[in-house]
């Protein structure tokens, strides 16, 4: 293991294929939740990556029956009402999602389970997404009392439609890995024994191709993403402010005694 990637300890790094790098969400006991020394390091590392001469493509994948379960309750409860971690968790999610637009490398991620906030971003964000047949997509914001921020506002109505991103993302339904190649979230849906290897052999095609060519590609469109940043912007803070509500502790709360949370029926807006 190189020691560029050493300082990640939060997340395991390997080599499967000549020039393909694999980056593991592994806390499988949490079904790969993000505490936030992860979410900063998950933040951080696509610079690196981005700068490193010996790699060619990324895989993103979840130790386990889950891919990424998202923020844990530690990290959400410290930001409720905290300004301070608000804003820095504000600035790490943008630059999670440029970070990832920016990353020279073609990025494949392998959805093998349950997969919803940060680490959703980097599933749907990735520039291949290759879902096994129990995948769980899933952006529970409004569940929790706060808007669809992270990439969603700007990522979810370009793969599928505007009507599906507002079903999904109000409601909070999850979506199957069938479904989601169907409505057009995902690159594709596999069988989930199959996963794993479908995602190497991707990666090391890719590895293997046309550097300049490949880059230039993903350069190229993902600037259908960067000319939406204000769109991005404005739906990240919108998402952080709720963070400042009464929504959110209830949100929280119903999660934790598993049942329907009780938000209040009237609202200024």
């Amino acid at each position: 293991m190189s020691d560029r990637y050493a300082k990640y300890d939060k997340l395991k790094f390997d080599y499967p294929a000549d020039r393909v790098l694999r980056i593991t969400f592994d806390r499988p006991e949490t079904l790969n939740s993000v505490d936030a020394e992860t979410h900063t390091q998950m933040t951080d590392m696509w610079i690196d990556i981005d700068r490193d001469p010996d790699i060619n493509s990324v895989i993103v994948t979840g130790a386990g029956k889950a891919f990424s379960a998202g923020g844990d309750f530690s990290l959400i409860e410290n930001m409720m009402g905290n300004s301070h971690e608000i804003m820095k968790t504000w600035k790490e999610a943008k630059d999670l999602v440029y970070n990832i637009i920016n990353c020279n490398k073609p990025i494949i991620s392998a959805i093998n389970g349950p997969a919803a906030g940060a680490g959703l971003v980097v599933a749907i964000l990735a520039d291949i997404s290759i879902a096994g047949k129990r995948a769980k997509i899933v952006d529970g914001h409004p569940r929790l009392g706060v808007a669809a921020g992270d990439v969603a506002a700007i990522i979810w109505p370009l793969l599928t439609s505007m009507a599906k991103a507002k079903y999904y993302l109000m409601t909070c339904k999850p979506v199957s890995g069938e479904e989601a190649e169907r409505i057009g979230l995902v690159s594709m849906c596999v069988e989930d024994d199959e996963l794993q290897q479908i995602a190497l052999d991707t990666a090391v095609e890719l590895a293997n191709g046309s550097q300049s060519a490949i880059r230039w590609t993903k350069y190229s469109l993902n600037n259908w993403l960067r000319q939406a940043g204000p769109i991005f912007d404005a739906s990240t803070a919108l998402e952080m402010l709720g963070f400042m509500s009464e929504d959110v502790k209830e949100g929280v709360l119903s999660h934790r005694e598993k049942r329907a949370p009780n938000f209040r029926k009237d609202c200024p807006l």
